[in-house]
């Protein structure tokens, strides 16, 4: 089994999103961003790491390529303070279980930067079968779903949570 690490996002790593903004890709988040979102995306994940408000890493196999991204950042769930989580791996990494092992990685991150908060969330759209199916290999338990309005249309996404103190 071939071995994966996250490394910390950087200002370079805005490519890993353009790779990532395929209609393929995001089929299941009502389609892709514009380049001005894109930039602003890696420099909401610069920004919010620098003030410790979210961890977002890139994704690398063993031969140190970057296959996706995952991280972790600080919201609000169910009047609760949680941390929430997200991630993609490219086509051509998938099905490898490249994202189950990062997620793993992911939550003993969480564990250790939680700053207090007990629950980590996961949002896949309702028809987005291998992040919901991810999020229930991670151990999270689905406990409802919701719609909210995500890049001008709605979306219903299942509400996943995993006790970060379990």
């Amino acid at each position: 089994m071939e071995t994966i690490t996250l490394r910390p996002w950087s200002a370079d790593d805005i490519s890993l999103l353009r790779l990532a903004n395929s209609g393929e890709m995001t089929a299941h988040l009502n389609g892709p961003e514009t380049e001005e979102q894109l930039a602003a995306r890696s420099a909401r994940y610069l920004r919010l790491r620098a003030t410790g408000e979210a961890r977002m890493f890139v994704i690398e196999d063993d031969a140190t390529r970057a296959v996706g991204s995952i991280g972790h950042w600080m919201t609000e769930w169910r009047d609760e303070p949680a941390l929430e989580t997200g991630w993609f791996v490219v086509p051509e990494a998938q099905r490898r279980g490249i994202a189950s092992r990062a997620l793993r990685l992911l939550i003993d991150d969480a564990r250790v930067h939680r700053d207090g908060r007990r629950f980590l969330t996961a949002f896949p759209s309702v028809t987005n079968p291998g992040s919901n199916a991810l999020c229930r290999r991670g151990g999270f338990a689905l406990v409802g779903s919701i719609t909210e309005t995500f890049r001008g249309a709605e979306l219903t996404m299942n509400e996943w949570v995993l006790d970060l103190e379990a």
